[in-house]
Parts: C-alpha cells; structure tokens; sequence
C-alpha cells in the first residue's frame, strides 16, 4: 500500500523519523534559512527552468547544505533537512569520519615521507662536502 506523501514527497514513517530526530537535536524549523536556487548538472529543462536545488543554513552553528540530488524540489527538502541533522549530529558527538581519518592518516604518512626525503638529501649533500674538504685538505677519497 502506498503512502499518502506529507510536506516532502516522502512516506509519512521517513518524515517521521526525522521530525524526531530533529526534536532529538534540538533542531527547530525557525533556526533554518531555506533558499531555493536552478540546479547545475545533467536533468535537462526541468533542471533549467525550475529551481529545485534545496539550500538550508542553519544559524546558530552557521552550518549550511546544499542538495540538488533529485529532480523534485520536495524531495530535495527532505534530502537537505537529513543531510542537515547529519552535520550537527557530527559536530554535537564530536564523531570523525572514516573518510576524514583516512585523508588524515595519508597526510601524515606524505609528511613522514617528506621528512625521509629530506634526510636523504642533507646525507648526500654532507658526504660530498666531506669528499671536497678531503680533495681541499689534500687527502685521499
């Protein structure tokens, strides 16, 4: 059986579910800034001439989403409203991403890298001085 949609095109559980999760975060629908702007991207005349691409900002943290996922304006209100809940959710449990750790964990791993790269170079650059002193002093190789 089909769902009679509520304000986002969306089944009335799923709306549900984030109303209560927004009650959860202690997110309210006068902190939030709705902007609606044309979309950018493949989607033809629809996406030209009606602006369904959902820009939320959230005042009090200042966080702001963008979605433009879907065709439908709606939908993307609902999208955008999840994705929002996401980001605070992150910020208020202090929780990293797998993907922010792994760009992390490359990061130091170049720097480490770099610094061996260094050494290698100073080492060489030192074995030369001292073959020059050496040639300087007289001495042999």
């Amino acid at each position: 059986m089909a769902q009679t949609p509520g304000r986002f095109a969306v089944g009335m559980e799923k709306e549900q579910a984030l109303a209560d999760r927004w009650a959860a975060l202690g997110l309210r629908e006068d902190d939030i800034d709705e902007k609606f702007v044309r979309s950018a991207g493949p989607g033809g005349q629809n996406v030209n001439k009606v602006s369904t691409c959902v820009q939320l900002t959230h005042r009090p943290t200042g966080i702001a989403v963008r979605c433009q996922s879907e065709r439908t304006q709606a939908l993307n209100r609902f999208l955008a409203r999840r994705r929002l809940a996401d980001k605070l959710e992150e910020l208020r449990t202090g929780r990293i991403r797998a993907e922010q750790a792994r760009r992390e964990k490359i990061r130091r791993q170049k720097r480490k890298r770099s610094k061996r790269a260094q050494e290698k170079i100073l080492a060489t650059k030192h074995h030369q001085s001292r073959k020059k002193a050496n040639r300087r002093a007289g001495g042999d190789d």
